[in-house]
């Protein structure tokens, strides 16, 4: 039985029926020294979470029975647990959902073996306390409006009652909220969350923007604390100013 030990290799479910991509997977990331478990589907996945914490879940989006995408939001909605989604259809549209429906990245099959490695090294990196991006441990509680964020334990409270957040949004907002009132690009963005490990034209953090002002703001669609600088990134007001509805450059 696997169990999570901070100081013990991480360790990496995977959730594929594919047996072969399992047995790869598997030898290729004990060869870069991960402890790895396989699951065939939601079923067998959901039994070994019961006695099992992995350290990041790498999921088909195509599978027998639930498929990943429910899995996905289920997940996301119970327990916080980094997730990388793979699938055969590439289509932004399909790698755009994913990440709505909780995914901190998405893969496209097939993949190099390397890529997979640098991306869970980079989702891993920014969930670690050790982490050397910008978002490392400070001890910080910061507030805003009727919001507290934990910068150490990495939680979001409304009125003490804990907000769920995906690993990928809780990394984002305390980025923002470490800069307030400064215009962030899509790039400084990615390059503070990731550590230069991202596309051109990567449009995941505008994903990432929309789950947050559903779960933060009053009226998603005229956000108080993360305004849109059109033509320029995003910009976090600890003040939640409701006079200002778009910020113009």
């Amino acid at each position: 039985m696997t169990k999570h030990n901070e100081h013990s290799a991480p360790t990496i479910l995977i959730v594929d029926d594919d047996p072969k991509l399992q047995q790869l997977l598997s030898r290729y990331l004990g060869e870069q020294g991960y402890v790895t478990a396989v699951a065939g589907d939601g079923v067998a996945m959901d039994n070994w979470l019961q006695h099992n914490h992995p350290d990041l879940i790498i999921m088909d989006l195509m599978l027998p029975g639930e498929d990943g995408l429910s899995l996905a939001q289920r997940l996301r909605s119970s327990k916080k647990i980094p997730l990388i989604m793979l699938s055969a259809r590439g289509e932004e549209v399909d790698r755009i959902i994913g990440l709505e429906m909780g995914a901190d990245d998405y893969l496209p099959k097939p993949f190099n073996p390397r890529e997979l490695l640098a991306r869970i090294r980079a989702v891993l990196r920014r969930n670690t306390t050790d982490s050397q991006t910008e978002i490392t441990s400070t001890g910080q509680v910061l507030c805003f409006g009727e919001f507290s964020l934990d910068v150490e334990r990495k939680l979001l409270f409304r009125l003490n009652e804990e907000v769920a957040l995906t690993t990928g949004e809780i990394t984002l907002l305390i980025v923002l909220a470490q800069h307030p009132d400064r215009v962030l690009s899509r790039d400084q963005l990615m390059d503070m969350i990731t550590g230069h490990n991202h596309e051109p034209f990567d449009r995941s953090i505008d994903v990432r923007i929309t789950r947050l002002r559903h779960k933060i703001e009053a009226n998603p669609s005229s956000p108080q604390f993360i305004r849109t600088v059109w033509g320029q990134g995003y910009r976090f007001t600890a003040r939640g100013d409701q006079t200002e509805k778009k910020i113009q450059p």
